[in-house]
């Protein structure tokens, strides 16, 4: 059964523009035309969109766009494992985020050790407590969302503990896809000691996430009907 464009469209809310968008990035196959000109679209390209609009929230769109460039290409597993990829790295967040509110709730963060002195830590140190890669904690430094203190003779940075906890913040904070400001506004409190509103950010950090779980599932139901349908897996039908 040939489909019209404007009828695709007005099914998921769309214009007819963006269905010739994805045609131009190669996520859907190239539709045949008719002697006016005119697309044909059949029910696999349906299938195609329904699944692209279904996997755009929670898998972003260069993500879908390879995984629909794999389906056209018959290359099921190779799809199949960059979903799980994102989906692993958004349990890996949720649990970045679980940490940090822990750490949120324990505000005794020792500073000084048993002889009194400083605790100090390097970069390394840093970057292995709090699970973040030396070169963000080094970008996130220039954005002027905190600062160590510098070793008068070597001039290496120095950390504190508590700076362990902004950067698992911040780590969680744009997981979220929180503004700099509103970031730089939070970090700025925890340094007034105004822990709770950290924590109320870091818990609606959690409620991000487990939306974009739920997104995740529906453009996996999604995938699963188009690759039944391209007969890359057999259908529970």
């Amino acid at each position: 059964m040939l489909i019209r464009p404007i009828d695709i469209a007005k099914k998921l809310n769309i214009s007819t523009s963006s269905l010739r968008h994805y045609e131009t990035w190669g996520i859907v196959p190239l539709p045949e035309r008719m002697p006016n000109g005119y697309r044909i679209y059949t029910e696999e390209h349906v299938a195609y969109f329904e699944c692209i609009r279904a996997m755009f929230p929670g898998f972003g769109v260069p993500l879908t766009s390879k995984v629909m460039k794999f389906l056209q290409n018959k290359e099921l597993d190779a799809a199949l494992w960059l979903v799980n990829q994102a989906q692993a790295d958004l349990h890996r967040d949720k649990m970045m985020a679980e940490k940090t509110i822990k750490i949120l709730e324990n505000d005794a963060l020792e500073e000084i050790d048993s002889r009194g002195k400083p605790r100090w830590m390097t970069i390394g140190e840093v970057s292995k407590a709090a699970a973040v890669p030396s070169s963000a904690i080094r970008h996130w430094e220039k954005e002027g969302l905190f600062s160590p203190d510098r070793d008068l003779e070597n001039g290496y940075r120095k950390y504190k503990r508590s700076h362990v906890r902004q950067i698992m913040i911040i780590r969680t904070l744009r997981t979220a896809v929180y503004s700099l400001d509103i970031i730089k506004e939070i970090i700025h409190e925890l340094d007034h000691n105004n822990i709770e509103h950290a924590r109320e950010i870091a818990r609606d950090s959690i409620s991000y996430l487990n939306k974009i779980n739920q997104n995740q599932l529906k453009g996996t139901h999604y995938l699963f009907t188009l690759s039944s349908m391209l007969g890359l897996v057999e259908s529970n039908d």
